[in-house]
């Protein structure tokens, strides 16, 4: 059954609350979103806090998609940029679906859900995110319609001795 999407939900407790065992699920299952496991609800709400403060500031737009029985299962926050040169494409960040739901396409409709949503933006052009290398998430990436555009080796440090390369990618919207 595929997912609902929401752009700029109103941020209620059960969507916080969505979102912290999302984050938490994801990070413990070995996902690239900004932890290591293993990681709790507590070590990832000051981030959240952060995204929502971005989003009251509109700086940052959520993308939300709930499975069938209304449960968080999918995430991703579009943050504009501030400098006047690059104002005509945005970032994606903490692009997430949950563990029990992956392997159904629902990352696939996630960033089209997220594409729809820009193409509906004035005067952004294109989508730029970063991943971590060495996971296979450049792949898929590309699979989107994604294209690297740019690598920077050993910028992400997992754990000692363990560095990974940071990858840049975009999406063209034009």
């Amino acid at each position: 059954m595929p997912l609902t999407f929401t752009l700029d939900p109103a941020v209620t407790p059960e969507l916080r609350d969505g979102l912290l065992d999302l984050w938490t699920d994801v990070s413990n299952a070995g996902g690239a979103v900004g932890y290591v496991p293993p990681v709790t609800r507590e070590e990832i709400r000051p981030a959240l806090v952060q995204h929502f403060a971005s989003m009251a500031e509109g700086r940052v737009k959520l993308l939300v998609g709930h499975d069938e029985e209304g449960r968080v299962a999918a995430t991703a926050f579009l943050t504009y940029n501030t400098h006047h040169l690059m104002t005509h494409w945005l970032w994606l960040y903490t692009v997430m679906v949950h563990p029990r739901h992956q392997g159904k396409g629902y990352g696939r409709d996630l960033l089209g859900a997220a594409a729809d949503a820009v193409r509906r933006m004035d005067g952004i052009e294109a989508i730029r995110l970063t991943c971590r290398g060495g996971l296979g998430l450049e792949r898929f990436y590309e699979s989107c319609g994604y294209k690297e555009v740019g690598r920077i080796p050993g910028a992400i440090r997992v754990a000692p001795g363990d560095d990974r390369d940071d990858v840049i990618m975009l999406l063209s919207l034009a």
